[in-house]
């Protein structure tokens, strides 16, 4: 099964039962009256937010769901019985819209959260709610009303307290790796990560945070180059950007500042305000150069960059300064008040292993 983000399906609610016209007709028992009942309401669907998914998968099969209808009202004043709700469970962090006016609806960020999304249809009254002092024997019942129907674009956007952004080969799912028990992909050819990753990072008893790792963005992404700014949308959540920049690129294969500011432009074009939020820069593959040469390569990295934000150097393969990044961002999320709203520990599983 293959990662997915969006999808569109339908939704019909139940439609309400009729009621009904009937009279009491018993033996010795003359002018029994109207005994018709109120037919039974329509089921409503609603989608929860379920822990047990982390795709939209599900729906490329299944694009329609409705719900049970109400019956009919019968005689002896006996109501018909009302439709059943549908539940349709959707990954923590789905947005829903109407398509047809591009409404949000919803956006289900907790565990167990619900939206309604089409009401059921309202119950028909039966004749023997319309018995007055002067209309003895009504001969007169009402239809139930039609369900709601809709259609709904459901997207995913993954909850994650820190993104990872960079060019393809940066290092961001060998990073991933390193600090949390996420596998994705690894390989020395770019475009290696096709759909984001999750993971859970520990940094002690009762302290982690959610790290995602989206496929990474070369220059004119905004205009679909490579794999485009598709996946940059699962970054909004995010309270802090770890920007990681390859110290130590492949001769010709490019030059660190140019390709860090190519990267911001890309951010600026999809959404300034994501261009805005708390960014890191992280100075990665330490371990590619001679210990002599390290420092002056990042200080000409940053003077080049005019970086005034924090910076940390680390080698991901090999774990060098990983410890103290990952505490520092703990620290950072402690400080905004951020706790993991999706999982808990063990790690979530691994989006990587969604593909097929």
């Amino acid at each position: 099964m293959k990662f997915v983000d969006e999808a569109n399906i339908k939704v019909i609610a139940g439609n309400g039962g009729n009621g009904v016209v009937s009279f009491r007709r018993e033996k010795f028992i003359p002018m029994g009256g109207p005994d018709g009942g109120d037919g039974g309401d329509g089921g409503s669907i609603w989608l929860e937010a379920s822990a047990g998914l982390n795709t939209l998968a599900d729906f490329r099969n299944t694009r329609t769901y409705e719900a049970q209808h109400g019956e009919k009202g019968q005689s002896r004043d006996m109501t018909g019985r009302g439709g059943e709700d549908l539940v349709v469970p959707v990954p923590v962090g789905t947005l829903v819209y109407d398509t047809d006016n591009q409404e949000l609806l919803g956006d289900l960020v907790k565990l167990g959260e619900r939206l309604k999304v089409a009401q059921g249809g309202f119950h028909g009254l039966g004749n023997a709610r319309f018995k007055s002092s002067v209309n003895r024997a009504p001969r007169q019942c009402s239809p139930g009303s039609p369900g709601e129907r809709r259609n709904l674009k459901l997207e995913l956007k993954v909850l994650a307290d820190v993104g990872l952004l960079g060019l393809p080969n940066a290092g961001k799912s060998t990073l991933i790796r390193a600090v949390s028990a996420a596998r994705p992909k690894v390989a020395d050819y770019p475009f290696t990560t096709l759909h984001p990753n999750l993971g859970v990072v520990s940094v002690g008893q009762h302290r982690s945070f959610v790290m995602a790792d989206i496929p990474g963005l070369i220059e004119g992404a905004a205009e679909g180059a490579g794999l485009g700014i598709r996946f940059l949308k699962h970054l909004q959540r995010t309270r802090v950007l770890l920007h990681l920049v390859d110290v130590a690129p492949y001769e010709g294969s490019g030059d660190p500042v140019k390709d860090a500011q190519a990267i911001v432009k890309e951010l600026e074009k999809f959404s300034p305000e994501l261009a805005e939020r708390e960014r890191w820069l992280v100075l990665n593959k330490l371990d590619l150069l001679p210990p002599e040469e390290r420092e002056a390569r990042c200080q000409a990295i940053l003077a080049g960059l005019k970086w005034k934000g924090p910076v940390f150097r680390i080698s991901a393969i090999s774990g060098e300064g990983t410890r103290e990044l990952c505490q520092k961002i703990m620290e950072r999320l402690e400080e905004l008040g951020i706790s993991v709203p999706a999982f808990t520990e063990p790690a979530p599983a691994n989006l990587e292993e969604l593909e097929e």
